[in-house]
């Protein structure tokens, strides 16, 4: 490994520095590096931190905890005028023997594509990422989000997802009120249930937050990520991360892991058991997590991405969010086929009906296997 490499033995985390400069006269002409997050991430955070466009998947944080978690390596672009940053572009190399290789920023996340003082430099790091991308023998390259680039051979797609964002109000009740009428029917119900609630970011509340999602992906047919890889964020992300959930007669039935960033909260993973619907656990959840962020100082409630035409679209406007379409761009080798993963793509049909059908615990057994490739 050459110098600055960083590896941690059999987690697939690694950072190599991948040696790239832009060569010429003047001085300012920035510098791209892969660089180890571990060891550079305070000067990279510092500067993430001035950036109101700057995500929690930009984060060094992410890429250690996604590396550690599932083994797939990270590579973190840094331009540089001197010993300026003027962009980043975190990457992770996604293997998969279902779906191929990619180079993904950021990857297992709905964010993190290029961020950059200008256009050139974002340029810059478009290019130093799609040549790391044929050095890795990955057939395609994604952004997601961030400055994208609309050259020849990028495919840019506005049409596939939205984004659900918008600010906390003052207090609970004014809270309740910002929810259409229909909606804030069903919290109202579930804060008359004999429900708790528990924030926190131990062993136990991260089995019980494993437990209820597992479940609840494994129903809508899907296969649920390692468990290393929730606690590798939990540990990445400090305080900025953490876990509520809540419990009908002492038994979780519906958690969620959240995110904090930039004055917002984002809960990012979450689901409820069969028994949810029933006590209206998950309406219950999410109010409580916009009491629990107001009380830590965030001022936005980012309800993440999702699919027009899905359930949980149609969840999120009855909340009273309105969708803002996201954008992100692809590029892929001469003649290859980016890579679809998505499990409402029709041709999953057979295979999402099929996994629903599984017996929990060998949906947990396989799916990590399985999940840890998706990216």
């Amino acid at each position: 490994m050459g110098p600055g490499g960083y590896s941690r033995g059999g987690a697939g985390f690694r950072f190599d520095r991948v040696v790239t400069a832009m060569a010429g006269p003047r001085l300012d002409v920035p510098i791209v590096a892969a660089v180890n997050p571990a060891r550079d991430g305070p000067a990279v955070e510092a500067w993430l931190a001035g950036r109101a466009d700057a995500t929690p998947f930009h984060r060094p944080a992410w890429s250690i905890a996604v590396a550690r978690g599932c083994g797939q390596p990270a590579h973190y672009l840094v331009a540089r005028a001197g010993e300026a940053i003027r962009g980043v572009l975190p990457l992770s190399a996604i293997h998969s023997p279902l779906f191929g290789r990619a180079l993904v920023s950021s990857g297992f996340a709905v964010g993190g594509g290029i961020l950059a003082d200008d256009e050139g430099t974002a340029a810059l790091l478009a290019e130093e990422a799609w040549a790391l991308a044929r050095r890795l023998s990955c057939a395609s390259l994604e952004l997601r989000g961030g400055w994208l680039p609309e050259g020849t051979g990028w495919h840019i797609d506005r049409d596939s997802y939205a984004g659900f964002t918008r600010p906390l109000a003052a207090d609970d009740d004014a809270e309740l009120l910002a929810i259409p009428r229909k909606q804030r029917a069903e919290v109202r119900r579930a804060l008359g249930f004999p429900l708790t609630v528990a924030i926190g970011r131990g062993a136990a509340d991260r089995a019980a937050h494993y437990a209820v999602y597992a479940e609840s992906v494994r129903n809508l047919g899907t296969p649920v990520f390692p468990q290393s890889l929730f606690a590798e964020v939990i540990e990445a992300f400090g305080e900025d991360a953490d876990i509520l959930t809540v419990r009908a007669d002492g038994q979780p039935v519906a958690s969620v892991l959240s995110l904090y960033h930039g004055g917002a909260v984002m809960p990012y993973w979450g689901g409820g058991t069969a028994a949810a619907r029933t006590w209206r656990a998950n309406d219950l959840m999410y109010f409580a997590l916009m009491r629990h962020a107001r009380a830590r100082g965030c001022a936005a409630f980012d309800f993440g991405r999702s699919k027009p035409g899905t359930g949980a679209f149609a969840f999120k406007r009855n909340w009273g969010f309105t969708p803002v379409p996201l954008a992100y761009a692809t590029r892929t080798a001469d003649g290859a086929e980016p890579r679809r993963v998505n499990p409402l793509n029709p041709k999953y049909r057979m295979q999402v009906e099929a996994w629903r059908r599984l017996p929990l615990a060998v949906a947990n057994r396989l799916g990590p296997l399985i999940a840890r490739g998706l990216g």
